[in-house]
């Protein structure tokens, strides 16, 4: 009876019952490709595991050029445990990215942008710019020498932004050179803006995702389709997916904890083949590539005026590529989805063998 009362007086007030009544009801399809809806899923639980870890974190860590790197490196040979938090904060990052590029490649070939879910491939995709920010901008944060120049030459890059590349590279770096204002910058950034812009817009794709549920591919449209309850069965699925990374974490963390390097010393050379993340290695592949002129234009501002307009053009998919359009057109964006999946993966390959 207590269990009775203490219900009711959460309904009255939260309104609990609608969740559970919501949650009753949807349902999930099952077919041959619903194994690729539970990469959402694993987003979003890799990217509470960035914010749990990273709130421990935040706990011992100092944002300024002179006692960032200590920081960092008290915490992992001081702190009980601070080496493999730090070390599950970086593989979950890497691997949140993995699986969200997984996601929204899935969700392209299964036409999940199609119409009413134009505005959850459009939420998605800002996401995915969001994630690649916090990216770039944590990897500053250690204050390491690899750290330090990888971001002069990604800001150098972002510098190269047609009309507004000059500002923008002040703006990044909080002057003309990246110092220890850059790393206040970057770490108001990566534990402020971003944070408070991806929960606004993360918030809105779930709802949006909730509101349409999970979409077919066009190919499987109007069939009689099996189901599964989204609570508990797709729920468990999902849970059972969540322990295994976990587990995948744990392991990585242990066998492999992520390194430090040495401090960040802006007078030194740049060290020898500097790279950036894998996730950024294609785009800085394919700079590498180009010409030092491409007719009129610098390379460099050929090239990330290509990936700009590239980014917008992706965003804008679902008003190009509607239900109504010719068949040609369809076969085309599927085989520019299957394309665009080659060239990153040859590009970052390429990258990491040159």
């Amino acid at each position: 009876m207590r269990v009775e009362t203490w219900r009711s007086w959460l309904d009255e007030r939260l309104g609990t019952a609608a969740v559970r009544e919501f949650l009753r009801a949807k349902e999930v399809p099952i077919h041959r490709h619903t194994i690729w809806y539970y990469f959402g899923g694993m987003t979003l639980f890799l990217f509470v595991v960035q914010v749990v870890t990273g709130a421990l974190l935040l706990l011992y860590y100092r944002p300024s050029a002179e006692n960032a790197f200590e920081s960092v490196q008290f915490i992992m040979t001081e702190v009980e445990f601070g080496w493999l938090i730090r070390s599950i904060h970086s593989w979950s990052a890497n691997l949140m990215i993995a699986t969200l590029f997984v996601h929204m490649f899935s969700a392209y070939f299964m036409k999940a942008y199609r119409p009413p879910r134009e505005l959850t491939w459009v939420s998605g995709t800002v996401l995915l710019f969001l994630v690649l920010a916090f990216g770039f901008s944590g990897y500053l944060l250690p204050w390491n020498k690899l750290a330090f120049f990888a971001t002069k030459v990604g800001t150098d890059i972002a510098g190269d932004v047609p009309l507004i590349g000059p500002f923008l590279l002040r703006f990044l770096r909080g002057g003309d050179e990246v110092t220890g204002a850059t790393l206040t910058r970057f770490f108001g950034f990566h534990v402020a803006i971003l944070p408070g812009i991806t929960t606004i817009v993360l918030t809105v794709h779930l709802v949006l995702v909730q509101k349409h549920g999970m979409s077919v591919p066009p190919s499987l449209e109007g069939k009689n389709l099996r189901t599964m309850k989204f609570f508990p069965n797709f729920l468990l699925r999902d849970l059972v997916g969540w322990v295994l990374a976990v587990g995948a974490l744990a392991a990585l963390a242990a066998l492999f904890p992520w390194g430090l390097g040495e401090k960040a010393d802006p007078f030194a050379p740049a060290p020898a083949g500097i790279k950036p993340e894998w996730y950024f290695l294609f785009m800085f592949q394919t700079l590498r590539l180009l010409p030092a002129r491409v007719g009129i234009i610098e390379g460099e501002v050929f090239g990330v005026t290509l990936f700009l307009l590239g980014g917008i053009f992706w965003m804008l998919v679902p008003f190009l590529d509607t239900p109504t359009s010719s068949g040609w057109r369809s076969r085309f964006f599927t085989g520019l989805g299957v394309g665009l999946v080659f060239y990153i993966v040859a590009m970052t390959v390429w990258g990491y063998l040159t």
